[in-house]
């Protein structure tokens, strides 16, 4: 190799995949498959010592770089601070994945309205304000994705429990059609993951362990296949994307049956995760 191709290459670091929730579950399968492809990893979350733990993994295993950003991402306006640990280094976010979430399985007014909007905070608006400040750069460099982990709660009506859960789904996929409308000619690529039920620790933070647990394992992915889809498909710059025939059998029938049968069917299995 010329000298001067070597120097270019120890200049120019590696791509950079920003990941948040990246302590467990989807993302931190996220920062594996990624790590596994190259790419550095900046790590956000709460759990600053699993984020360090995850990035002394990954940067050992594929000699790539990986640090980690603690954030509460139901802080108002937190985005600029991940943004601004991510300059700090002197990096750019090539590869945005807005990961991190949560659920609350009780009725809409069982739980404070602190609660609520730091699930609003989390789930939406820092989410949005990531992709905002992202956004300028990737399109300046004509390179980029986004991907925003969505559900196949996202295609159902909303029901008792959860109650917020399947709007803030939807707007994650709408708000990605929407992106990918507007940037997909600046090299932008951006995909919303669609998954059914997935085996990671969602399930115990939100108390339904043991519904999940009861459930046929028939209708649960592992996160590992579930996250090579989502990525695949972005690199082929697909918009939505349902991992497994099964969840998208039921994404295609929560969109063309009548809405009064969907109700009906979803109250009648959604009862036992509603934990009020």
């Amino acid at each position: 190799m010329a000298p001067e191709r070597k120097r270019i290459m120890n200049v120019i670091p590696r791509k950079l995949v920003l990941i948040t929730g990246a302590s467990a579950g989807l993302g931190a399968a996220f920062a594996r498959a990624y790590a596994a492809r190259g790419y550095d990893l900046a790590l956000v979350a709460r759990r600053v010592d699993r984020l360090d733990a995850l990035a002394a993994e990954l940067t050992a295993a594929h000699g790539i770089e990986a640090f980690s950003i603690g954030a509460d991402l139901a802080v108002y306006e937190i985005e600029k601070m991940v943004l601004d640990a991510v300059a700090a280094r002197g990096r750019l976010v090539d590869v945005l994945v807005n990961n991190a979430g949560f659920s609350i399985p009780q009725s809409f007014a069982a739980v404070p309205w602190s609660q609520q909007q730091s699930f609003l905070m989390t789930l939406v608006v820092s989410a949005c304000g990531l992709a905002h400040g992202v956004l300028p750069g990737m399109v300046e460099r004509g390179d980029g994705a986004i991907i925003n982990v969505a559900s196949l709660a996202g295609f159902s009506p909303g029901m008792a429990g959860h109650t917020l859960y399947p709007a803030a789904k939807s707007l994650a996929i709408k708000f990605s059609e929407a992106l990918a409308c507007e940037y997909r000619a600046k090299g932008v690529r951006v995909t919303a993951l669609c998954p059914g039920f997935t085996r990671t620790e969602f399930a115990l933070a939100n108390g339904t362990q043991a519904v999940m647990d009861a459930s046929p394992r028939m209708f649960f992915q592992l996160a590992e296949p579930v996250i090579e889809t989502a990525i695949r498909a972005n690199e082929r710059a697909k918009v939505v994307v349902i991992p497994g025939w099964h969840n998208k059998v039921a994404a295609f029938l929560l969109r063309h049956l009548p809405e009064a049968l969907v109700k009906a069917v979803l109250a009648a299995g959604s009862k036992r995760f509603h934990l009020d």
